[in-house]
């Protein structure tokens, strides 16, 4: 069943899914500009990650500018009978892994459905994550596609 939102949680909801004000007091003039208190802005946003609503509330770095240039989305065939799950999560273990993903395919031509997105700072080392993925996940037929530019990532707006 999907959660209903006042008013008061969706302005706030709506300021936090953009960026967090630059001050040392972001939750105060959240709830300044929302009417309510930090003490409201606080325990709103507490009890939608313990609900699960709210996956994660952290900083997103921008990862080019920290000298993580180098990114590659590694496709992974998965054998019939593979367990999937165990797979996937063996594989975000990795600590240049940032996303993991399973999407069963039936093109005939297209077998790849496990996908890692590989973060690195240089090519060489891109290439050595892979080789560590491929020897501890185990799957032997991967197809490397290799980012050559963003053209846009952007987090996606609910309110």
């Amino acid at each position: 069943m999907a959660r209903e939102f006042t008013k008061e949680e969706s302005d706030i909801l709506r300021i936090v899914q953009a960026d967090l004000p630059e001050t040392l007091t972001p939750y105060a003039d959240i709830a300044a500009a929302t009417g309510t208190s930090e003490d409201k802005v606080i325990s709103l946003l507490q009890t939608l990650k313990d609900e699960g609503v709210i996956r994660r509330f952290g900083a997103s770095i921008k990862h080019q500018r920290t000298g993580w240039n180098v990114n590659a989305m590694v496709a992974w065939v998965v054998p019939d009978g593979a367990d999937v799950d165990a797979l996937g999560r063996k594989a975000a273990e990795h600590e240049h892994v940032s996303h993991c993903y399973y999407r069963p395919s039936s093109a005939e031509d297209w077998r790849y459905e496990l996908y890692t997105m590989v973060h690195a700072r240089s090519q060489e080392e891109c290439e050595a994550v892979i080789a560590e993925l491929h020897d501890g996940i185990g799957l032997q037929d991967y197809f490397v596609l290799t980012s050559i530019r963003e053209l846009k990532k952007i987090s996606p707006t609910y309110f």
